[in-house]
């Protein structure tokens, strides 16, 4: 009985466990660590350093609420509903807030390669 209770409470705690992770988000750094660098954090905040590259395709991750700030003039092609493209551009030391979110799975389709810092908040 006693084997029995114990390897029920080690398969309901397995299970716990697996069931947490998997409601996790996917952390940038750990699953894209050619694109994404860790600068600096604290408490309070995480930066990011990243590096987007034409023709590459990041793996799904997830951000919390952030600050992007552009350390050299970005822009690239965005594909609209209607067929056609336009470009999207930012100049260097721009700020844009960009909410909580999970994306990735798209080439990306800059017209040069963009640096930025993204500025996590906790």
């Amino acid at each position: 009985m006693r084997i029995r209770l114990t390897s029920l409470v080690y398969l309901l705690l397995t299970a716990f466990a697996a069931g947490f992770a998997a409601t996790l988000p996917l952390d940038p750094v750990s699953v894209a660590p050619h694109i994404y660098e860790l600068a600096f954090e604290n408490d309070r905040v995480r930066v990011l350093r990243k590096t987007i590259r034409n023709g590459e395709t990041p793996p799904v991750h997830s951000h919390p609420d952030r600050v992007v700030v552009y350390l050299n003039p970005c822009a690239w092609l965005v594909d609209e509903d209607d067929g056609s493209q336009s470009m999207e551009s930012f100049k260097f030391g721009t700020p844009v807030w960009a909410p909580e979110e999970s994306h990735g799975g798209e080439t990306a389709n800059v017209i040069q390669q963009c640096s930025v810092l993204e500025i996590e908040l906790k």
